[in-house]
């Protein structure tokens, strides 16, 4: 099967990912997957949500939001709260990163994530994650740092790929051309121990089958392996 971009049904877009982005952020990086861009930024705030007040637990947290520009056609930028599609994606972002995290030794104190797409060609959701990561442990490295915190919250590494059936075959990490005619669209978040975070697969034309379940986890985990070895050599992750 020729994919439209010429890559290999296994093959990962291009990625590339620029550290400490933004000035003023304690973490930040622009990733890209091919011709997806998402700016993520990690804020420390001291304080948590009521709900953890006086527990000696933090807090991590995540936005998303797509520029007006970053698709086709412009969008409306949205009103606070968002659409559906953000809060669940928004979510999404917040569950993965929050596996990761010993919340008691980050002390109260709340480490919020954004992710602005700045540029969407598929996989936006994905690429926050991987890049939502990136800089949450450039924060809690420049927190540690600075004595803040005495240990590293971060129990291991999270990142995320997309995979789908298209024309009978898996493929890996799809762009928007592959996502809007794939029969079958799955999102998998996975920890850097193979364990599973969230695996999201919906039949779009036709069902699935085990066997080709097998073959799109299979990919993931290729997949996955590799944007964890990228993230390690960015943010300097032993």
């Amino acid at each position: 099967m020729k994919r439209v971009d010429g890559r290999l049904p296994s093959q990962l877009r291009r990625i590339v990912i620029q550290k400490n982005y933004l000035k003023h952020a304690e973490g930040s990086c622009l990733i890209s997957f091919g011709e997806t861009k998402v700016v993520c930024s990690a804020s420390v705030e001291e304080g948590v949500p009521p709900f953890l007040k006086g527990k000696g637990r933090g807090w991590v947290t995540a936005e998303y939001g797509m520029l007006p520009r970053s698709c086709t056609s412009r969008i409306n930028r949205e009103k606070a709260g968002g659409s559906g599609r953000t809060q669940e994606i928004q979510r999404l972002i917040g569950r993965s990163l929050r596996a990761v995290v010993d919340m008691k030794k980050l002390g109260e104190r709340t480490i919020k994530i954004d992710c602005d797409v700045i540029q969407g060609d598929g996989g936006t959701r994905t690429a926050s994650i991987t890049g939502g990561y990136i800089a949450l442990a450039l924060a809690v490295a420049k927190i540690r740092k600075a004595g803040l915190i005495e240990k590293s919250p971060l129990t291991a590494q999270v990142a995320a790929v997309s995979v789908g059936m298209k024309e009978g075959r898996a493929i890996l990490d799809l762009n928007y051309a592959e996502d809007s005619t794939a029969e079958v669209d799955m999102n998998i978040v996975m920890l850097g121990s193979g364990k599973f975070v969230e695996v999201q697969g919906t039949a779009e034309g036709q069902a699935f089958s085990e066997k080709d379940m097998v073959a799109m986890m299979a990919l993931a985990r290729k997949g996955i392996r590799e944007l964890l070895m990228v993230q390690r050599r960015v943010a300097g992750i032993k």
